[in-house]
C-alpha cells in the first residue's frame, strides 16, 4: 500500500468527444471524470477495484449522485480532478470530488459509494412471475 494521502489529484485533458457541439464539456462527461479520478485514487492507494472484486466479492456501486455545474470546461481544457472523502461509515463512503479548470472550479459531485456483494441469485417468484406475464402478454399470438 502506498502513503496515504488526504486528497488525491487526477489530471484530464478534455478531448473532442467529451464536449457538445458547443465546445463545451457534455454534463454527463463530468460523471466520467469523476469516476476515474476515483478509480485512479484506489489504485494509487494500492487498493484497486479488481482486487475487491477477487478477494471478496464485493463492489461499489453509485447510490447517490449530487453535480452542480459551476462555469464550462471546454475543449482541450486541462483539468484536475480533487477526490476526498467526506463521510465513511460501514457499507458506505461519500467523496466530493472538485473538477477545477484554470479559472477554479467547473463542477463538484458528492458521490455516495455502497459497497455491495456480487452473489449472484434466482430471482424470487413474485418477481419472476410479473417478467413471465410481461413476456407472455408481448409474444406474438
Amino acid at each position: 500500500m502506498t502513503a496515504p494521502f488526504a486528497r488525491h489529484h487526477l489530471r484530464v485533458r478534455v478531448y473532442y468527444e467529451d464536449t457538445d457541439a458547443g465546445g463545451m464539456v457534455y454534463h454527463a462527461t463530468y460523471l466520467r471524470y469523476a469516476e476515474r479520478a476515483r478509480t485512479e485514487a484506489l489504485r494509487d492507494l494500492g487498493v484497486p477495484h479488481a482486487d475487491l472484486v477477487r478477494d471478496c466479492n464485493l463492489m461499489f456501486v453509485v447510490r447517490r449522485a449530487k453535480l452542480d455545474y459551476l462555469r464550462p470546461a471546454r475543449l482541450d481544457d486541462s483539468l484536475d480532478i480533487v477526490t476526498e472523502p467526506v463521510v465513511l461509515r460501514a457499507a458506505a463512503v461519500t467523496l466530493r470530488q472538485d473538477i477545477r479548470g484554470l479559472l477554479g472550479s467547473c463542477a463538484v459531485a458528492e458521490i455516495e459509494l455502497a459497497c455491495v456483494m456480487l452473489d449472484t441469485a434466482r430471482i424470487p417468484p413474485r418477481w419472476r412471475a410479473a417478467f413471465e406475464e410481461m413476456l407472455a402478454a408481448g409474444s406474438p399470438a
